[in-house]
């Protein structure tokens, strides 16, 4: 009977320690999950500005300045623009 006794005493030494570092290994994931998830909140803000100030770059009013101050280049007359069909291009 003391064999018994002390096979299951280990068994639940073991049991008992696996439990323990079971949920120190879950806490220490849930908090790498809570910085992953703060992280990933931050890179979408940040995301979310760059495209703001991607969209404000790209504004046509902006390149059409730049055009005319920086390369002195015009919006062509009506008589010289020219609209081509795609139908024109099929061979």
């Amino acid at each position: 009977m003391t064999k018994l006794n002390l096979i299951l005493f280990f068994v639940l030494i073991a049991v008992s320690l696996s439990i323990v570092t079971s949920q120190h290994k879950a806490r220490k994931l849930y908090f790498e999950l809570e910085q992953l998830q703060e992280l990933a909140k931050k890179y979408e803000t940040e995301y979310g500005q760059l495209q703001l100030e991607q969209s404000t770059w790209a504004m046509h009013s902006r390149i059409e300045e730049l055009a005319n101050k920086k390369l002195n280049m015009q919006v062509p007359d009506a008589k010289r623009i020219q609209v081509i069909s795609l139908e024109d291009l099929k061979p």
